[in-house]
């Protein structure tokens, strides 16, 4: 598998102590690791969460991911937001505090194309102080015009990075390109987008491999595109249309010893956790790891004005308390609530130039 991978994906010599801080049968306690992570989180975020909400543009999609509620040979309905209704949706966004949001869609159709998503993120960016997208993979020159539209910042998982596992799980469509999905942090970068987002799909492989995969590439693009921000985010599998099922279990002090070995190793990249998780899970990691977090979520179309058309969505969200409850039980950790960390000034590409070489 490695002879056809970019050499910044094979193992490392300086990567032995993060692998030795995700093994349980390593002498990194999960106590020990809960308080040293929780050092450092206090050091360099302070006690605050940033928070952000995803609102779903639409749900149509031409690939077939085994493990998806959007999947192409689902019954879901489909549909897209018309402009009227994204303004809409982000009214009834901003009446809950909201004002750092993520666009979401499937993969590029003839219904969601790329001139749709460029107007959205306009649109989006006309109502919110940070916009940012998880879409379809996109050209150099794409991301550049989302970020001269006023998208900051793109979120995109892997998956997996197992390629035989990533062959089956993706049974047809543009998404079967590992290569392209692989470089496409890069790209964005390349294009002016100022954070990228990466995570792996936990429970679809070896969660422990995929880990140390996940680190490689957050740690190359870190020394190539090194101004510009990064984030980490956990999303294990939960309950959706299609009824897969994960052939690997990710339990809580697994997820929790993942995070923690995160945030040791890369003390400045932003851990993200979103309402997949339960609000138990999701209270106990504030203020010892994460330090952004998804409220009041909705995973489907149209759902924070349509209440009722929240049961087919893309997956079954676990944290379902309110913005308001949600808020409520940081202040209870003595955690301040951050809705607006960024300023429209900000908005726009980055330079473009990479980062110099190592000396």
């Amino acid at each position: 598998m490695n002879a056809t991978l970019p050499e910044w994906l094979n193992p490392s010599p300086d990567e032995t102590r993060f692998r030795e801080m995700l093994s349980p049968e390593s002498s990194w306690t999960l106590e020990r690791l809960a308080a040293e992570s929780r050092a450092i989180t206090l050091r360099r975020f302070g006690r605050t969460m940033t928070l952000y909400a995803p609102l779903y543009l639409s749900n149509h999609c031409p690939s077939g991911c085994a493990y998806c509620g959007f999947a192409s040979d689902r019954t879901t309905p489909r549909r897209r937001l018309e402009q009227n209704e994204l303004h809409t949706e982000l009214a009834a966004m901003k009446n809950l505090g909201i004002s750092d949001i993520l666009l979401l869609t499937g993969e590029r159709t003839r219904n969601a194309d790329f001139d749709y998503l460029r107007r959205s993120v306009e649109t989006a960016a006309s109502h919110m102080q940070r916009v940012s997208i998880e879409a379809f993979p996109m050209s150099t020159e794409e991301y550049r015009e989302l970020a001269r539209a006023g998208c900051t910042g793109i979120t995109i998982y892997q998956e997996t990075y197992d390629r035989e596992r990533y062959a089956r799980l993706h049974r047809w469509g543009p998404k079967k390109d590992y290569a392209e999905r692989l470089d496409t942090p890069s790209r964005a970068l390349e294009g002016g987008i100022k954070t990228a987002g990466l995570g792996v799909l936990l429970g679809l492989a070896d969660p422990l491999q995929d880990a140390l995969m996940l680190y490689r590439h957050i740690r190359h693009l870190g020394r190539t595109w090194w101004r510009a921000g990064l984030s980490i985010s956990f999303p294990r599998i939960r309950p959706q249309t299609g009824g897969y099922q994960p052939p690997f279990s990710v339990s809580d002090h697994q997820l929790a010893r993942m995070i923690f070995a995160f945030r040791i190793a890369l003390p400045d990249v932003e851990l993200v956790l979103s309402t997949r998780e339960s609000p138990a899970f999701r209270d106990g990691m504030a203020g010892l790891g994460i330090t952004r977090m998804s409220i009041a979520s909705r995973t489907t179309v149209g759902g924070y004005t349509e209440p009722d058309n929240n049961k087919n969505g893309q997956f079954h969200i676990h944290d379902d308390r309110s913005a308001e409850e949600f808020c409520k039980a940081l202040k209870a950790k003595q955690i301040e609530p951050v809705f607006k960390n960024w300023e429209h000034a900000y908005n726009g590409p980055s330079s473009p130039e990479p980062a110099p070489p190592a000396t």
